[in-house]
């Protein structure tokens, strides 16, 4: 391989592929990142066997050729160089890099045991403006459980139905759904992709304003594209839980408010209530609710929030509890000013409603609170 590459390109590519790259591994190669010619092009790609990359920038291509080299090594060298060409040459299972008053031998090896990545998508791809996409997975992804011993809990489920898509994730605590409206005629499918994925994504910088996507039965692969990155993930295999079983039907108690309030009245609350198992209290009134949190070591707080309250729990105390971390991570990603929040009982999961965005639905199940 012969080739001339723009120190700001190779250094881009290397910048974004490096953190797919997998050093705790039996195998050494994936510590690797692969540098290779294509047509008119240079291909940088990586993968942890979870996630792979392959991400192409302009070259002036002299001799056609493949490597694999040390992933911080490469990366750090040429982050480091003047801006300007940077010539790459190998020969066997060496790498030399020539720019302005520079010069280096990296020993890399042979690309033959680097695994087989997807470097383009094909025709059946399915395009969505990105920005959407990227936006609605930003809203259910906070939702996934880090307990690896449920595997399916840990990322998110596409629903692919005509003109369609719907994302849902749940740790078993809180679900969120988010419904978007794609260009798909054809195309039904649901597939769970992990978390980590899906965050790698969302980080994916550039100007492109669609968004590829491609099934791989075969492989048990989703490919995603933009511009000149090809992204592609495993899908978890299992049955993701039957969620639309434990949404609500109705709700006896409707409340609407101001989101920045129930989110300030919550942080203040969070001071208690992280001694005292992260637990706040909402008491419902006739024109405002009482976000109340208090510890055995630090003391208790009250905040009054204005809110409009329709109606009341059958049962006694209109009253109940949840973890305030799942309010304020929800509080977070919701778009609009206003908030409405459907209960029926203080053991049923609490709806929640961003009525700027009628297609996102979160629920959060309550903490039975004992006396």
């Amino acid at each position: 391989m012969k080739v001339q590459v723009l120190q700001e390109n190779f250094s881009k590519a290397l910048s974004l592929v490096s953190r797919f790259t997998s050093i705790r591994t039996q195998l050494p190669v994936l510590g690797n990142v692969l540098i290779s010619t294509k047509k008119n092009k240079l291909l940088v790609a990586s993968t942890n066997l979870e996630i792979s990359i392959a991400y192409t920038i302009g070259a002036k291509i002299e001799e056609e050729g493949e490597i694999t080299v040390p992933s911080k090594v490469i990366t750090d060298i040429v982050l480091n160089l003047a801006k300007g060409p940077v010539d790459l040459e190998t020969e066997k299972e060496q790498l030399t890099i020539n720019a302005s008053g520079f010069s280096s031998n990296v020993l890399g090896m042979n690309s033959s045991d680097f695994p087989s990545i997807p470097q383009e998508l094909s025709n059946n791809k399915i395009s969505t403006p990105k920005e959407n996409l990227l936006s609605a997975i930003g809203k259910v992804v906070f939702s996934t459980s880090v307990d690896e011993s449920r595997p399916v809990l840990t990322g998110v489920l596409f629903i692919f139905e005509k003109g369609s898509l719907t994302l849902v994730a749940t740790d078993g605590f809180r679900l969120s759904r988010k419904k978007l409206s794609i260009d798909n005629k054809s195309f039904e499918k649901n597939f769970i992709l992990p978390k980590t994925s899906l965050v790698e994504l969302s980080k994916i910088s550039g100007g492109e304003e669609l968004l590829d996507l491609e099934f791989k039965d075969k492989e048990n692969q989703v490919m995603f594209g933009t511009g000149d990155v090809v992204l592609a993930s495993r899908i978890i295999e299992g049955e993701f839980p039957e969620f639309e079983k434990i949404i609500p039907k109705t709700s006896s108690v409707w409340v609407s408010l101001d989101k920045e309030e129930l989110l300030r009245a919550v942080k203040l609350a969070s001071v208690f209530a992280r001694e005292s198992a992260n637990i706040v209290k909402i008491l419902l009134q006739k024109e405002k609710i009482e976000v109340f949190a208090e510890s055995n070591q630090s003391g208790s707080q009250r905040t009054l929030v204005e809110a409009k309250v329709e109606g009341v729990f059958s049962e006694g105390e209109q009253e109940i509890a949840f973890n305030y971390r799942f309010l304020e991570e929800y509080l977070h990603v919701v778009s609009g000013d206003e908030l409405k929040i459907g209960l029926t009982s203080p053991s049923a999961p609490g709806v929640f409603l961003d009525p700027k965005d009628p297609n996102f639905l979160h629920l959060i199940m309550p903490v039975r609170i004992q006396g």
